[in-house]
């Protein structure tokens, strides 16, 4: 299949202008070998295991979550070299789906609050917010654990959770925060909790659930998603980073 009518496939799922600004040149086709594409590979991020797995099982594409290379690069370490050796080597091509994934319907966000079972989910930009059966924060937490499949952080003193908000990856900021507190949230999950923002939310159970844990099930949904739209091989790559640590 053509390179660029998967490409066209992708854009329709998560157009580029959901993205935000800073995601401008950051997005989209990374390396375009302009290839035929007959097997795809889809992973969180494009580390080592993940590039020699899609080429250990003859990918031609690879589109993950995170970009290869996110800062502008000068010099081109001899890591970021080898990645992208394995890459040319191999044949694959690299397309990223950030921000704007996370926005879109059926996206990071979405996924998320379907994997946590929230209903009457209401869009607000890049989270969402639902409700959950009441429930104590102790078994709200282990909820979260169990159907995330990770382990987790938490603060925050709360009788009962109903109210719910999600923001896949690193959303501890005070704009998705404000918003969470405006519309009377119990909880909000998320990912790299720091420590100033849980002396300023302690109205609200924070709950970090991890990055990898918080979108990861997001790129196994849109590789769900690719085998049904297309008549080709696609490959889930898990690479959890948190795996052995005790």
């Amino acid at each position: 299949m053509e390179l660029s009518r998967i490409v066209e496939m992708l854009e329709e799922i998560a157009p580029p202008e959901l993205a935000e600004d800073f995601d401008a040149g950051r997005i989209g086709l990374t390396l375009d070998l302009d290839n035929d594409v007959t097997r795809i590979a889809v992973a969180l991020d494009p580390t080592e295991y993940v590039l020699k797995r899609a080429a250990q099982i003859g990918a031609d594409l690879l589109i993950t979550h995170h970009t290869l290379i996110f800062h502008s690069v000068n010099l081109i370490s001899k890591e970021l070299a080898g990645l992208l050796k394995i890459a040319l080597d191999n044949g694959i091509s690299l397309y990223s789906m950030h921000t704007n994934y996370d926005r879109a319907e059926g996206g990071v966000n979405d996924v998320l609050a379907q994997r946590l079972g929230l209903v009457d989910v209401k869009d607000v930009g890049m989270g969402r917010i639902g409700r959950i059966d009441e429930c104590s924060a102790d078994v709200f937490v282990n909820h979260v654990s169990k159907s995330l499949n990770t382990h987790l952080q938490y603060v925050g003193e709360k009788d009962s959770i109903t109210n719910v908000m999600v923001f896949g990856g690193s959303g501890f900021k005070d704009d998705f925060l404000d918003i969470a507190r405006e519309h009377n949230v119990d909880a909000y999950v998320s990912a790299e909790l720091k420590h100033d923002v849980l002396r300023n939310y302690d109205d609200i159970l924070l709950v970090d659930a991890t990055h990898y844990a918080t979108e990861n099930p997001a790129m196994e949904a849109l590789c769900e998603r690719l085998k049904n739209m297309l008549n080709i091989d696609v490959e889930f790559i898990d690479n959890d980073p948190f795996i052995g640590m005790v």
